[in-house]
């Protein structure tokens, strides 16, 4: 494109579309899905991420496949919040939330 190019995440699918904003220190739940995968897109530097036993500090721009079933976490590390573009392919519902550990006192299974 003479103007400069776009990324497509989605063409045609049912997705749904959020950006997540996680607080400086703040961590969402260790946790996985059953019904959908989700494409992450790191927004903001700080970004921690968890995937099963891997941990990873992606760039501003990475981009993150996290199939359904696998355990994820995402926190935001230093003084500023961490935003990522996430986008659920499959079924959401936010029920499909299966929480293995949580620092806020949440059910966990």
């Amino acid at each position: 494109k003479p103007w400069g190019k776009f990324e497509q995440y989605t063409h045609n699918l049912p997705s749904t579309v959020k950006i997540i904003t996680v607080a400086p220190g703040g961590t969402l739940s260790r946790q996985y899905h059953h019904h959908r995968d989700e494409l992450w897109v790191v927004l903001d530097p700080g970004a921690r991420v968890e995937m099963d036993d891997e941990v990873l500090s992606p760039e501003p721009g990475e981009k993150l496949y996290i199939p359904r079933e696998t355990v994820h976490r995402l926190s935001a590390e230093g003084e500023e919040p961490v935003r990522v573009l996430e986008v659920s392919f499959g079924e959401f519902d936010e029920e499909d939330i299966v929480r293995l550990k949580d620092v806020y006192g949440r059910p966990v299974q």
